[in-house]
Parts: C-alpha cells; structure tokens; sequence
C-alpha cells in the first residue's frame, strides 16, 4: 500500500496544480479572454489564436520555452527553438516577405500623397520614444519600444533583436501584435475623436488605373532608395519589396501563392504561438511590462491621432477631396486599419467606400515603420 501511495502522490505531485502561481492563473485567464476575442468577434483570428494559445500552454507548462542552456539535459522547450527564429530575425523577414505578395501597392502608387499620411502617423512611434526615455528605458531599449506605435509586430520584433534587447523582445511583441489585433477596438474612437460628422462622410473620387508597369517599378525603386539611404532596412524593405515584385511581375505565380499563402501561415503559426509563450507570468508581470504595454497604448493612438490630424490638414488644402478617416491607416497593420477606415466611413454614409484610398496610406505605414527602425538602427550605429 505504501508503494502505491507514494507513486499516487508523485503522480498527484507531477500535475501543473502544485507548480502554478497566482500569476499563472492570472495569465491563463488573459489568454482565455484573447481566444475569446478571435473566436468570438473575430479579432484578427489568425494572429490571436495562435498568440493566445502559446500564452495559455506557457503558464500551464513554463518549460515549453526552456533554453537549451538552462536545462539538464541539454534540450530545450519545443517553443525556445521557434522563438530563437524571432531573435535571429528571420521569421520577422519572412512575413515581410508574405505581406509584399499578398498586397497591391497600387492605391499607393495612384496617390502618391499617400506617402505623407503613411509618416504622419509615426508620430506616435517618436512620442513613446521621448516618453519610454522619461520612464527610465535606456536609449536602445526606448527605441525598441517605440515602433510598437507602428503597429508592425515584425518590424517591433526585428529592431529588438537588433538593438540587443531580447530580454524586452516578449513583452514588445505581444503588445505590438495584441494592438494589432484590437485595431478595431482601439481605432475608432480616436478616429472619432478628431473628426466631424461632415469629414466622415466625405467621399473621394476613384483613383486613377496603375498600369502593370509602375507596379513593377515600384517595388525595385522602393528597395534601391530606401537601402541606399539606409542599408540596415534591407531585411525587412527588401524582403517587402520582393515579395510585391513577386505578385506584379506576372512570371512567377508559384513563388506568389507560396509566399502569401503556406509559407505565410506557417510562419505566423511559428511567430504566434512562440510570442505568446514570451507571456509566462515570472517574465511577464513585472513594472517594466506594464510600462511597455501602456507605453504601446500611448503610441498607437498617438499615431492614429497624426494620421487622422494630417488628413484633416489635407482636406482642407485640397477644399474637401481627402477624408481625414484614411489617415487613421497610415499605422501599418495591413490591411486591418484600412479596414476600420472603410467600417468608420461607411457608418455615416453606407454608400462610401474608402477601403482603396485607405489602402495607399497604410502600404505606406508599412514602408514608414521600417524606415523609422533604419533611423533607430543608424542612430545606435547598428547594421
């Protein structure tokens, strides 16, 4: 009888109850609610699910991300091999990669004026800088932080990794893919906020046609310019821009439907569920996690808010011809804030249809935001 105690009480003892804090609890719960969220409301499934899951298997079992260093027997957890691929960069290329080949730069190209509200809205990427700065970050860690306001988990994971702070790298992905994904949620009141009845319902005319070989250009002349201007952006710029001239070119259907479609998704299944496993509650509720996490709040909004000002701007100069609500898109979640920008619109006029005018600003997010991690990477003399 007492062999058969003891090995019950091993077994009893083996279980994740006797091992869990109230930390981990707290943390199983925040995944629940997220899961909830992406299947429930459909926030952005495909980036939560995956992010939730890995957040949820982390507190129930923390050595799914154990390094190979750390445990005994040399091994690490299955999701410590994912998560090396986020430090080294590579995912964060590759989804650039699968981005550029799923979107048409051709709103962009139409209307060039697009590029401006695209920067306008990384002003909240320079705000959290100056604000990480004054919560006591240090220079490279605030700048890690800040291009969380872009709204660009690749680019966010990309210049931690790169400025050396992978010990910030979890809590600055899984707010910058946490706001991501609650772009829907976060967006419209500042959208709101900034704007009138009249603004919203301002309807733009159609753009001009793009023929097929501007849009071939375009990529190649992107790539050349900005990594000549700074060549620490060619990761993440030229994998872009590669992609895009996969789907413009017309000559290389295969690799298109492989980048945008299996690659992509098995990249994000890769990314999102080893950046949630970055959420065990030992590395996550701590005073500089919240800080990152408020911090990315601040940005995000700062930069809806220069985007959607920039255009009120613009409707003025051009005497009613721009909607300010497409500002609001030059954050580079692609195509989510686009997105937000038509459902906004179309609440005060259902017959407006913004999506492809707000498509140019938020392509151009997408360029900002790496550029804006070139001008940090320059600043901390980084290549």
């Amino acid at each position: 009888m007492s062999y058969v105690g003891s090995t019950l009480s091993n077994l009893i003892h083996q279980t994740a109850f006797f091992n869990l804090t109230w930390g981990n609890y707290l943390m199983i719960a925040v995944a629940c609610f997220f899961l909830y969220l992406a299947i429930r409301h459909q926030y952005e499934p495909l980036l939560l699910v995956p992010i939730a899951f890995g957040m949820l298997l982390v507190n129930i079992y923390p050595d799914i991300i154990l390094s190979s260093e750390v445990a005994n027997n040399g091994q690490g957890g299955l999701l410590y091999y994912f998560y090396e691929l986020d430090e080294l960069a590579i995912r964060p290329s590759l989804i650039c990669l699968g981005v550029g080949a799923q979107t048409d730069f051709g709103p962009l190209i139409a209307n060039p004026i697009s590029f401006l509200l695209g920067a306008a809205a990384q002003l909240g990427i320079f705000v959290a800088y100056l604000l990480a700065i004054v919560f006591g970050f240090n220079g490279k860690a605030a700048a890690a932080i800040s291009i969380i306001g872009g709204a660009d988990g690749p680019t966010s994971i990309f210049l931690a990794g790169k400025l050396g702070q992978t010990n910030l790298m979890g809590p600055i992905a899984v707010a910058a893919y946490s706001y991501m994904s609650l772009v829907p949620i976060i967006q419209p009141p500042i959208m709101k906020l900034f704007t009138t009845d009249k603004e919203r319902k301002i309807k733009m005319t159609q753009l001009r046609p793009v023929t097929k070989l501007e849009k071939i250009l375009f990529p190649v002349i992107i790539t050349v310019v900005v990594v000549l201007i700074l060549p620490s952006t060619a990761p993440l710029i030229g994998m872009l821009m590669l992609g895009n001239l996969f789907r413009e070119c017309g000559v290389v259907k295969q690799l298109t439907e492989t980048a945008s479609n299996a690659l992509m998704y098995i990249v994000v299944i890769l990314l999102g569920t080893s950046v949630g496993a970055s959420t065990s509650a030992e590395a996550f509720l701590k005073a500089d996690t919240l800080k990152i996490v408020a911090l990315g709040l601040l940005a995000f909004g700062f930069g809806t808010m220069g985007g959607v000002l920039l255009g009120k701007l613009m409707c003025v100069l051009t005497h009613g011809k721009i909607n300010p609500l497409i500002g609001s898109a030059g954050v580079s979640a692609v195509p989510m804030a686009a997105r937000v920008s038509q459902k906004v619109g179309s609440e005060y006029d259902p017959t407006n249809f913004l999506l492809m005018h707000a498509m140019g600003p938020n392509v151009a997010g997408v360029i900002g935001t790496a550029v804006a991690a070139g001008v940090f990477m320059a600043i901390y003399g980084v290549k």
